[in-house]
């Protein structure tokens, strides 16, 4: 293989080469490392004073199968983006002063599924894997098991408080995790009336695309795919108006958007499908977004059309305008749920691009909302089967080899590999010699050491990582539905609202201090 560079990207990784060089001379140097673990100790000690104040506002950001071996390699990927070794840099979610791990088995499950974690960390409940918004008396697929065990959803917590409430994701809009903030369904995959038995439907069970218009009305942002569960069958796509698998599938022949829009019309309510008109829109002139960018899921970030579909950034930046003008707050929901559908496939690069993709999105909200009022939380639902290793040394591609040869079959090996998944592959009876391909390639698919049509989740705690009012809360280790209820008694939301109020009734001096500390950040930044 023979690499071109121009001058240009010749003297980048010139200049990148050289601070790489002077970064790895100080490394040798005691005094570095003491001089960065004494500033790291003096942040922790200033820690020691925590923010007791309470939460204007909530965002959960999660990250589909983000396990800690992601967050690690996505660290890394997203240094060598920007011509670092990798392994020193910062994701923005590592810059949370506080961090905690949830153990994400199901009530029926060891190894979870994205359903029953999310009706963990949304409704405050453990749950059966392959049911959202319901209690572990559900039975999956089982539609008269539904009825009496319903829970709801820190999101409904947060409307019923008067706060203005939004989900963002690069899935299908009625996915696992987002349904589980609206919808009571035995079975995840009833996207719609089409995906249904007819029993089900006779039985009175609803799909989860109308569930997510009828059950919480006026949820004030929307955004993902999913745009084919929402319109008739047969019904041409807006932008794949020939491919007919992208067609409207609804049996019920109902036009869920066009309800939308109709119950909508005396609203600031608008509704798009590509990122020309999402960023054609003035967030000040918006209280009600509904934006479907593709039929199923949005395409990998690698991989999206840069004019038609919008970045996670950009949605949440949206989203964000929009729902921070309520004088109450706002909860939000954000899910890169693609770095899921990476690891499942066996595309590592795919997976943690999202991945890094997703942290971007985070550093946006930081820039847009307050430390002080504002309690952000970083978390996944699940692991995977993913890794790296090999003893590669320092500033190894993430993507790259390990540094030797196996010693049973004398053949190279990437760092990047599987439990199990469709990297397995056998040629001439023996595992594939990866220097005969381009293992760098977007969707190339790591080697597994067990052949599956698509990979599986893992079974570890995840990572939460928190900052804001109450995050010292999510400490230790915890199980997964602790989360909501952490962040429901940081905004006095929900079942926590008793701290909230002295004896006298009136609010705690804490409310007091936080919105002094807003107006002196606003002064600040005026002068």
């Amino acid at each position: 293989m023979i690499w071109c560079f121009n001058g240009a990207t010749h003297l980048a990784l010139s200049r990148n080469a050289y601070s790489l060089n002077i970064s790895l001379k100080q490394e040798k140097e005691a005094k570095f490392w003491n001089a960065w673990a004494q500033k790291t100790l003096k942040n922790a000690l200033a820690l020691q004073e925590l923010n007791k104040n309470k939460a204007k506002n909530l965002i959960l950001f999660l990250g589909d199968g983000m396990g800690v071996p992601t967050v690690t390699a996505a660290r890394i990927l997203k240094g060598q983006l920007h011509g670092q070794s990798g392994e020193e840099t910062q994701l923005e979610m590592d810059k949370f002063p506080f961090v905690a791990l949830a153990k994400t088995y199901n009530t029926n499950a060891q190894v979870a599924d994205s359903a029953g974690t999310a009706t963990a960390y949304l409704c405050g409940v453990k749950a059966n894997e392959g049911t959202v918004g319901v209690t572990a008396a559900a039975v999956r697929s089982q539609c008269n098991t539904t009825q009496g065990n319903e829970v709801t959803s820190i999101l409904k917590w947060a409307k019923d408080a008067g706060k203005s409430v939004g989900i963002v994701t690069t899935t299908r809009i009625n996915h696992a995790t987002p349904s589980a903030a609206y919808a009571h369904s035995v079975d995840r995959d009833w996207y719609s009336d089409n995906e249904m038995p007819a029993e089900a439907v006779q039985a009175g069970c609803k799909d989860i695309a109308r569930q997510l218009f009828e059950n919480i009305p006026n949820i004030n942002v929307i955004m993902g795919g999913g745009r084919k569960y929402m319109f008739p069958k047969n019904m041409s796509d807006v932008e794949y108006p020939n491919i007919s698998k992208y067609s409207g599938c609804r049996k019920d022949g109902r036009n869920l958007v066009k309800e939308w829009t109709d119950q909508m019309k005396d609203k600031k309510a608008h509704y798009v499908w590509n990122k020309k008109d999402l960023l054609s829109l003035n967030p000040n002139n918006v209280d009600y977004l509904l934006g479907l960018f593709k039929p199923v899921d949005l395409p990998y970030h690698l991989e999206r059309n840069l004019e038609t579909d919008p970045s996670l950034t950009e949605m949440v930046d949206v989203a964000i305008k929009i729902l921070k003008k309520n004088p109450n707050g706002f909860y939000l929901l954000v899910e890169g749920g693609r770095i899921d559908h990476g690891h499942h496939e066996g595309k590592a690069k795919q997976a943690l691009h999202e991945a890094v993709e997703m942290d971007r999105a985070i550093g946006r909200a930081g820039l847009l909302t307050n430390i002080h009022d504002t309690l952000t939380v970083v978390t996944a639902d699940h692991s995977h089967m993913f890794n790296f290793g090999g003893y590669t040394p320092r500033g190894n591609t993430i993507f790259g080899l390990a540094p030797m040869m196996s010693d049973v079959d004398q053949k190279p090996f990437t760092s990047i590999l599987y439990g199990n998944g469709p990297g397995f592959k056998v040629v001439n009876g023996a595992r594939e010699n990866v220097s005969t391909v381009d293992y760098q390639e977007n969707n190339y698919q790591a080697q597994s050491a067990v052949p599956l049509a698509m990979e599986t989740h893992g079974g570890e705690d995840v990572a939460v990582f928190s900052k804001g009012p109450m995050a010292h809360l999510l400490h230790g280790v915890h199980e997964q539905n602790y989360i909501p209820h952490v962040m429901a008694y940081a905004a006095c939301i929900g079942q926590n609202r008793e701290h909230c109020y002295s004896s006298s009734g009136a609010a705690t001096v804490n409310l007091a201090f936080s919105s002094i500390a807003a107006l002196l950040t606003v002064t600040w930044l005026l002068c």
